[in-house]
């Protein structure tokens, strides 16, 4: 019974954060499914899944409820077990869904709860792609997570911020005294308060309540412009931020606005971590280089240990911390 819970919560939580289901999870529930030749497990995955009411109030996107539906039925058939109307209706509603060009994802929290994102299902839309969530956000949330004594009770400013995963994670789970979440693009600024409000995180207001504790704050920071004035003014403890460095364009902009953030040392320096995918090594080292000519010094430091949230690990993701070089 255990085992197959814990098959239950994975199905769960990889339809609703819209994550493929490797070949493993779905060889483990044709094996339980051949203990009792009953379709009883499918139609508990249906209720935890396409007809729970969080299915209902924020479905993933179409095209994946099709896939994961289909997954389903093309088991159930090949194992000749018993049909399930609501799984073939369930189908059909789904294939008369209107395409939209947002979706839902949802993200099941270890500690209960969960994160409501709308999102683009387009990797690059309306000229920007900050309208979806990238593997390294994820992987900075697990972490905060893991090291909350970076965050709790503490001013915390995301640069990059997109739709906002990291940030209502570390709300939820951190408790900082103020987030203030930042990006330049107007449609993710648009997007991320939507999300903030899907999530009951209003400005200025308590992020979750008794949950989140602190204070919520959208700030639009241009990297090649925004004045040491109005960084103080922020007063940030903690800066974060997560797959920045991908354009070698933009690398001059972040590589100044970080020199000027580690200077705004009232009353100290704040910590600063960065976590990157390693897609292109030549764009990734030469950040490296620029950093190091600002006088900034890099560490690299250990990443999240244990994946929490439902994505997949399919890039090389470093985390490190920067400081001003030492006089």
């Amino acid at each position: 019974m255990e085992d197959r819970a814990a098959l239950l919560s994975t199905f769960q939580a990889s339809f609703f954060a819209m994550t493929r289901l490797s070949p493993l999870h779905w060889e483990r529930l044709r094996g339980e499914l051949e203990k009792d030749k009953s379709p009883e497990l499918i139609a508990a995955i249906l209720k935890k899944t396409s007809l729970s009411p969080l299915a209902q109030k924020h479905p993933p996107s179409a095209k994946y409820r099709r896939s994961f539906l289909t997954e389903l039925i093309t088991m159930l058939e090949q194992m000749c077990l018993e049909p399930l109307d609501e799984l073939y209706e369930g189908l059909a509603e789904v294939l008369s869904d209107q395409k939209s060009e947002d979706c839902y994802k949802t993200y099941l929290l270890a500690g209960g709860g969960a994160v409501t994102l709308t999102e683009s299902v387009a990797l690059v839309s309306q000229g920007t792609t900050g309208l979806v969530t990238w593997e390294a956000a994820l992987h900075l949330a697990e972490w905060a997570g893991e090291h909350l004594e970076a965050f709790s009770g503490r001013v915390v400013l995301e640069l990059g911020c997109g739709v906002g995963l990291t940030g209502l994670v570390v709300c939820r789970g951190c408790s900082p005294s103020r987030y203030v979440f930042s990006d330049f693009h107007p449609s993710v600024l648009r997007r991320l308060r939507a999300n903030l409000e899907l999530n009951g995180l209003g400005e200025e207001g308590p992020p979750g309540g008794a949950e989140g504790g602190g204070v919520v704050r959208v700030e639009e920071l241009d990297w090649e412009s925004v004045s040491e004035e109005r960084l103080r003014e922020i007063g940030a403890d903690t800066v974060i931020a997560s797959d920045v460095v991908y354009d070698p364009d933009l690398l001059p902009g972040l590589v100044r606005l970080l020199s000027v953030v580690l200077s705004c040392s009232s009353p100290a320096a704040p910590q600063v971590f960065i976590c990157s995918p390693i897609r292109n090594p030549d764009t990734y080292n030469s950040f490296k280089r620029q950093l190091e000519a600002a006088g900034i010094d890099h560490e690299v430091i250990r990443g999240a240990g244990r994946q929490v949230l439902s994505y997949q690990r399919a890039s090389a993701i470093e985390m490190m911390q920067l400081t001003l070089h030492a006089q």
